[in-house]
């Protein structure tokens, strides 16, 4: 049976009246990538107001790794609502914040003492693992790397690569920001082998810290384990543990962003357990809450512990209705063994696209980790030259289809996976269907 029906060509009627007062009331530059307004949605599909029912490949952008409206999340959050909605934990403390905090420090990787701290986003995690970072150290540069990502405020924007959209006409950007060349192994040099690569980035690494920025000047480096805006590339192993013992040889602190990668996304509950691998700090958010606005930095408890008091907090940050939202949320992920789920996705996924790539000169490349897959759009296989236009066509074609997909990249010309988890197999053939002929469609264009 599908999932996917359209009553109305896509945008409908009614959305395309409110498009017209979103013109009207919201600025441009608030952006969107579907013309279209939901009603409601739930598990992997999603209900406009026209009702035209999708398949949603987006996830909410990645926050939705276990679905939209699950049962227990919606009760725990309703249950929370009739109790109190907020009390700012500095004012006024409360147990679920305590409780995730408590769940996170188990969660992550390392058996050593934890501690948490909750805010409101993803960049706003990033921005305070930093200032741990450099207070800990009492060290002043980050490290980031080319094709990341961390956030749209001015320190996150000064970590993230891509300069359109996200930086352009927004300098001056934060100092003591340095930044290496993401192993990007489809777009390595010609008859290069991926070993000799991954080495000669290492090298580059040894000669950036005579160059370009003293190890003792280095807070932390922060990295993504898989770039989500950047494109959906996976780090090399061999490279992250060269990173690693860098580190460790000068007392660097490794921050680990796994904003998007976060709660089963890749196979495994944190990508860096895929890398065997034991952050300093590390950034969640996104799949977190279920879709709430909720965030968390993870530390070691020294480092946690080494800022002066007040030093670190907010507001908003750990609010009683998006903490008990993780918990449930935390709860259905581990019960419902949804990162073994993303790898069988991941395997589904990947063995479709793989054959569907020998048959569309346009496919360069697909890879990613478990669930958190990505296709490479080329002009040919050949040059690998980057085709962005393509990527947006197929975006926008597959909305008028009922599949809501995202592109990423710096370049613009990938295809990114972010289904929710609980999709059934059926589902994801569905969709399939519809990318596979949609990408083919764009290659006899």
């Amino acid at each position: 049976m599908r999932t996917i029906h359209l009553r109305t060509p896509i945008p409908g009627p009614k959305s395309q009246k409110l498009m017209g007062e979103r013109e009207k009331h919201v600025p441009k530059a608030v952006f969107q990538i579907t013309p279209i307004f939901a009603a409601q949605a739930h598990d992997a599909t999603l209900e406009d107001v026209d009702g035209n029912q999708f398949l949603d490949f987006a996830g909410g952008l990645g926050c939705l790794n276990a679905g939209h409206t699950p049962e227990a999340v919606v009760k725990a959050v309703q249950q929370q609502a009739e109790k109190f909605l907020h009390t700012c934990f500095h004012v006024t403390m409360h147990e679920p914040y305590v409780q995730l905090a408590r769940k996170l420090n188990a969660i992550t990787p390392g058996d050593h003492p934890k501690k948490t701290l909750l805010v409101n986003s993803g960049a706003e995690a990033v921005e305070n693992a930093v200032k741990v970072a450099r207070y800990f150290t009492k060290r002043p540069a980050i490290v980031a790397f080319e094709h990341g990502y961390h956030g749209r405020t001015l320190l996150t924007m000064s970590l993230t690569s891509k300069v359109k959209p996200y930086k352009f006409g927004f300098g001056p950007f934060a100092p003591e920001i340095y930044r290496l060349p993401y192993p990007y192994s489809y777009r390595r040099p010609a008859g290069m082998s991926e070993p000799a690569f991954v080495a000669s980035l290492l090298d580059h690494l040894h000669e950036f810290l005579k160059a370009q920025v003293a190890p003792d000047s280095i807070a932390a480096f922060i990295v993504e384990l898989v770039v989500g805006e950047g494109g959906f590339v996976a780090m090399p192993p061999d490279y992250v543990k060269g990173l690693a013992e860098v580190c460790r040889e000068h007392k660097i602190l490794l921050i680990i962003d796994e904003v998007q990668t976060g709660f089963a996304r890749t196979g495994k509950m944190f990508a860096c357990e895929h890398y065997n691998l034991v952050p300093d700090l590390m950034t969640m958010a996104k799949s977190l809450a279920g879709g709430l606005p909720l965030a968390a930095v993870t530390g070691r408890a020294e480092l946690m512990e080494s800022v002066h008091v007040a030093g670190l907090g907010g507001t908003y940050g750990g609010n009683p209705i998006a903490c008990v939202a993780a918990l449930a949320n935390i709860d259905l992920l581990e019960k419902n063994q949804m990162a073994k789920r993303a790898g069988a996705i991941g395997k589904l996924v990947q063995t479709r696209l793989l054959e569907f790539q020998k048959k569309c000169a346009w496919v360069g490349d697909v890879r990613g980790l478990g669930a958190m897959l990505g296709i490479e759009l080329v002009r040919s296989k050949e040059t690998r030259q980057p085709h962005p236009e393509l990527a947006a066509a197929v975006v926008k074609k597959c909305a008028e289809r009922g599949l809501i997909i995202l592109s990423a990249g710096i370049y613009s010309n990938v295809i990114r996976t972010l289904m929710p988890l609980c999709i059934t197999d059926e589902q994801v053939n569905e969709g399939l269907d519809v990318l596979c002929a949609t990408l083919a469609e764009g290659a006899s264009d």
